[in-house]
């Protein structure tokens, strides 16, 4: 994967690898020693059914970073690896 500016990201679109609208882009989760990123914290589409994915802070979901695929117009998941 290419190298992507944290700014780039702010409220960028997220979709699954099968073309569903999971949400924007709220926060990223890293881990400050080893500059990993760990999580991606997601505000979910209406439509988007969050039944089986990890809930923070009530509305949140997190995605861990090991399901993003690609990065260009959308941050692309594999939706199968999002759950947890």
């Amino acid at each position: 994967m290419t190298r992507t500016f944290a700014r780039s990201l702010s409220r960028k679109k997220i979709m699954s690898n099968d073309g569903k609208l999971v949400g924007v882009l709220k926060n990223l989760r890293v881990d400050f020693d080893s500059g990993q990123v760990l999580d991606l914290i997601i505000h979910p589409d209406q439509s988007f059914v969050t039944d089986g994915y990890a809930l923070e802070d009530g509305n949140l979901l997190v995605v861990p970073f090991e399901a993003v695929k690609d990065i260009k117009d959308y941050i692309v998941v594999d939706r199968y690896l999002a759950r947890r």
